[in-house]
This record gives C-alpha cells, structure tokens and sequence, in this order.
C-alpha cells in the first residue's frame, strides 16, 4: 500500500517531470557553477517534504531561465511531447498488446482500457525516451530524521476525533467486519483515516495512464509493468477502466490497493455483485480487513503494547526474531507505561521488543499484528502510528508517554561507516545502507554493553571516533 502525501488530502501531488522543466533545469545547470545542495531527509517520514532551502541568487536564476526557456521553446517542446506521445502509443500496441495477450486479456477488454489513454506528464520520476535520467542526490550525502515530527499531535488529534465519528456511524459494519475476518474495527478505521482520510481524499488521477506512463518512462518500469498487466486483469473481469481511479503512485480507491492487491484481496462487502472500493465504504473497509487477515493478522490480539523498560535490561533484544511470551517480558521488570497489567489473554503469547529510536524515544513490546500492520507499509513508523491513532478511535488515549529524543540528523554515510565497522567485529546489522534498523541499533547496543558503556541501541555521532 500506498499512503496519499497529505498534499493529497484533498488534492493528489503537485506537477513534476515535464519535459520543459527538465531542460530548464539542465539549462540552469550549464550555467551555474556545481554548488553542494542543502541535505534532504532521506526517506522521508510519511507526512513530511523533504525541505530544499536555495538562495536568492539561485532561485532567481532557476526561474529566470525556466521563463526564458519556456518563452523560446515552447513550440519544440509540444513537438518533443508528440513525439513522445506517438512513441507511447507506438509501444502499448507492440509490447503492451503483446503481453495483454500472453496473459489473457482479450482484445475488447485492452481497448477498453487504453480508449483515450495519454501520457500524465505530472508524474515524478520521468525519463522521456532518448533523455539520460535525471541524477538523483547521492543517499549518503543525506540526513535521516527523527522519528518525532512523525507524529505530529494536532493531526493525530483530528484523524482520531474523525476517526471516532466514523466508527460510531459504521458501528455496526465494523461490528460484522470484525465476526468475519477477526480485525478489530478501530484497526481498520485507523488505516482508512491514514491512507485516504476517511475516503475523502480527492483520488482523480486515471490509473490507466498512471501506470501504463510510469512502464512506460518512469524509474520503475518492471514494477508498474507487472501493475498494468494486473489493472488489465481487472477489466478483463469488467471492472470500468473510467471507475479505476488512483494516486500519482498508481494506488487505488479509499483502501490505496495497487491493481495486483486488489486482485487478491478486495472483497464485495456489500454483496452488490461488486467489490468497489472507490465508491463503497463496506467494500473498501472489509477489503482492508481482508488484506490483514490474508497477511496473517491474529484475532484477539492488540497490535502492542508502550512499556517501561527498565535501566538494567538491555534495549540490544529488539526485534521480531528475538520474540518470547509477554509474561517473559514482564517477568525481566518491563511493564505497561499505562501502569495497567498486560491482558490476561496476552501472557502466554509471544511479543517483540522495539524501540525505534533506542532509549532516546518510547519503548514497545508488541505483538505479531504490528508487523502485519508493516505489511501494509513496511515502516515501524507507520505501524505505530496506525497503533496510536487504534488506540485513540477505541479508548479515547493521547499521544505516547514517552518523548522522542533529539537523534537522528547524522548523515547516512556516517551511518553506513559503523554499519561497517560493527559488521566487521561480528555483527549482523541487517542491510549495510545508512538506515537504523533493529538489527542495526541492537548491535550498536551490544558493542556498548561489550565496550563498558550504557547501551543507547542508537547511532550517535561521537560512537564514530570510538568504534
């Protein structure tokens, strides 16, 4: 899944990748000398934009020569986009058609689908045949963030005061929702409100034309590929490619599917004959329901739990495959932060230590369904938002009690360096790429318990001099 920027909520994202402001800025370029650009986060937590904060000088530049540009150009420009737009037509007839048909689509249905398809010049990421794609920053000269601005609390306090006006006015659809597939309906209304605010989300964008530009000329043709052929499956099954609206990323309706999950796991709710997940809201939330169930969700279970854990237990036994029962945990002093015991129901059951920003943040045990929540959008972030946003909708809670520290803001480089330099006294860190991950932070606690220090389990600038 998905979710939409909340430059989509209402509207979906802003204009990038035309042609003309790819040459502008290449123009610009020849005449600028090479500066250093301001760090961008990277990976950017959901929510936020990465900042570009450019000087006066360049920023008169940058749109003096956009409109010189335009004003010169524009009639090679158009003739550069037909150009484009013929080869694009050229290519859904040859290779498109083609694997339409190895896959079972008839005729009928793939010119259904593609009647009046164009090119969205509007999407990110573009590299029109014959151009060189546009370099993107190099990742290690970048700065993560910390995971706090995440969690902004006046948008969580309004998508949980919607989010309860929703659950009362589908109270008994969630009720039936939750009999079937076992998903709590807080889960599934916390997951509607994240993607698409409650469906309210203005979602125009053709899908048809997303996906088939993005195969076409975007930096992940096999993906959106792979997509198209699925969104050709769904009008093979008579599905109208006009209903098939979605999000600049190619994700659809109030649930955010891409085409091959609605395959799998979209679900007729409302039993019309139709699982319409754009337009019907039991269909959308007994789909989201669907999909967590399919990916393994455990009925009766909570997605987990904000703990207290305390100074002589080491936060280096994070992660989902250190997993032991929760009575475990509690028996090691680590108790809920509520100061409430852990559900009788929950004792017996495994859960996971996580502690996303090390000791410098709030502290977890959860429980399996957290990291199906992942499947969703595989963020620790994001899973504990939908956690937090859950538990507001169903009880009425606030914000976590713990604070989030000030970490992060190192550079992914730096990172990557004691990534290394841990990898090589033995550690396993996960993927060596400037990100903490659990198994990056748990090995940078275990170096500390081994080095005589207090561990921390989280990247800090003077632990480079040390390791």
């Amino acid at each position: 899944m998905r979710s939409l920027p909340p430059s989509a909520l209402p509207g979906i994202s802003p204009s990038r990748g035309e042609i003309g402001k790819r040459q502008a800025r290449r123009l610009k370029t020849n005449v600028e000398t090479e500066t250093s650009e301001c760090n961008e986060s990277i990976s950017p937590l959901e929510g936020e934009m990465p900042g570009r904060a450019e000087g006066g000088v360049r920023r008169a530049l940058a749109s003096l020569f956009l409109l010189l540009f335009t004003s010169i150009a524009s009639p090679a420009l158009a003739a550069s986009q037909a150009a484009v737009e013929k080869q694009f037509h050229s290519w859904i007839e040859s290779d498109i058609w083609a694997a339409a048909k190895t896959n079972g689509i008839s005729r009928q249905s793939f010119d259904r689908a593609f009647a009046g398809v164009a090119l969205n010049w509007k999407l990110p990421d573009l590299t029109p045949p014959g151009e060189k794609p546009r370099k993107k920053k190099k990742q290690s000269q970048a700065e993560f963030s910390s995971p706090g601005p995440y969690f902004d609390e006046k948008r969580l306090m309004t998508l949980a005061d919607n989010g309860r006006s929703y659950a009362s006015a589908h109270a008994r659809l969630l009720s039936q929702i939750e009999k079937k597939y076992g998903v709590p309906g807080e889960i599934v209304v916390a997951i509607w409100g994240r993607e698409t605010g409650y469906g309210r989300a203005k979602i125009t964008s053709s899908e048809i034309d997303v996906l088939a530009t993005m195969a076409f000329m975007g930096d992940r043709k096999e993906l959106f590929h792979k997509e198209l052929m699925a969104a050709l499956a769904m009008v093979e099954q008579g599905i109208d490619p006009a209903m098939m609206k979605g999000s600049w990323a190619g994700a659809m309706g109030q649930p955010q599917f891409m085409p091959s999950s609605y395959l799998k796991y979209a679900v007729d709710f409302d039993g019309d004959g139709d699982k319409d997940i754009w337009n019907s809201v039991p269909d959308a939330l007994g789909s989201i329901a669907s999909y967590l169930v399919a990916k393994g969700w455990q009925a009766n279970r909570s997605w987990g739990y904000e703990v207290t854990i305390p100074p002589g237990i080491s936060c280096a036994q994070e992660g989902p495959d250190l997993a032991q029962s929760i009575r475990d945990w509690s028996g090691l002093g680590i108790s809920r932060i509520s100061g409430k015991d852990f559900p009788s129901g929950e004792v017996k059951a495994s859960g996971m230590m996580l502690v996303p920003a090390g000791r410098h943040g709030p502290e977890f045990i959860v429980t399996p369904n957290f990291y199906v929540i992942k499947e969703y959008n595989n963020s620790d972030l994001y899973a504990l938002f939908i956690g937090n946003l859950a538990d507001r909708i169903a009880s009425n809670t606030g914000a976590f009690k713990g604070k989030w520290g000030k970490v992060g803001h190192m550079l992914r480089s730096d990172v990557e360096h004691m990534q290394k330099k841990l990898q090589k006294l033995g550690n396993d860190v996960g993927k060596v790429d400037g990100l903490p991950g659990y198994k990056t932070r748990r090995s940078i606690g275990r170096w500390q318990e081994a080095s005589g220090m207090s561990p921390t389990c989280y990247p800090e600038e003077d632990m480079l001099g040390k390791l």
